[in-house]
């Protein structure tokens, strides 16, 4: 068969250069490039069109569920592997919500990385053998899947609540995203409606439940 060419996407400069050394070992499977964030991603992505993606699911500035969604909607074509080390219910439906095809965690060997890449490659699904038990509400809750939380947010919301969370002022955040201030706060102050949320510690709080942000 043709290679697998899958673009790695991991923010943590030793944990790249592992997957890097086991996905190079794996037959049939070619690492066409690596970024550590994710707005990165979504650019190198629309440039290369990756057959696989392995995306980190925590990362700053823009993390891999929301890179996760403009990668779907920019390259249907390209499958999401989301990469976690956490084994939550909710970060599961997140990462299912935003359009990944699969779901490891990050102490799986080279088998299960191997197995995970060909079936996402091949328009399956995979989960990680500890999240399964958490597959059949996924999956029964898909009816009712763009009624989470972060759903009712725009894309620029949804990257503005998780610079909030990491602590960025409104000026930092207008900064970081070629915004005016006035504009950030009219996005700040639409979210919180939105999500019926009006203090931000109740926004870095769900940040946290939904997988934008890592708690400390």
């Amino acid at each position: 068969m043709n290679n697998i060419r899958v673009l790695l996407v991991e923010d943590h400069t030793l944990v790249r250069a592992g997957f890097r050394v086991l996905l190079e070992k794996i037959e049939g499977i070619l690492v066409i490039g690596e970024v550590s964030d994710g707005r990165s991603a979504t650019k190198l992505a629309k440039e290369l069109d990756p057959d696989v993606v392995l995306m980190d699911i925590a990362m700053a500035g823009m993390n891999g569920l929301e890179a996760t969604r403009r990668i779907r909607q920019e390259s249907p074509r390209t499958k999401i592997l989301m990469l976690s080390m956490y084994t939550n219910e909710e970060y599961l439906k997140e990462a299912l919500r935003a359009g990944a095809a699969g779901y490891l965690l990050k102490d799986a060997d080279r088998n299960e990385l191997e197995l995970a890449i060909k079936a996402v490659w091949r328009s399956e699904t995979y989960l990680t053998p500890s999240m399964t038990k958490f597959a059949v509400d996924a999956y029964c809750q898909q009816g009712e899947a763009q009624t989470g939380p972060l759903a009712r947010l725009t894309g620029r919301q949804r990257e503005i609540l998780q610079l909030i969370a990491e602590g960025c002022s409104t000026k930092q955040i207008a900064q970081r995203l070629d915004l005016s201030v006035k504009t950030v706060e009219t996005h700040r102050a639409q979210l919180m409606e939105r999500l019926d949320i009006h203090d931000v510690p109740g926004l870095v709080r769900l940040a946290i439940r939904t997988g934008l942000v890592q708690s400390d």
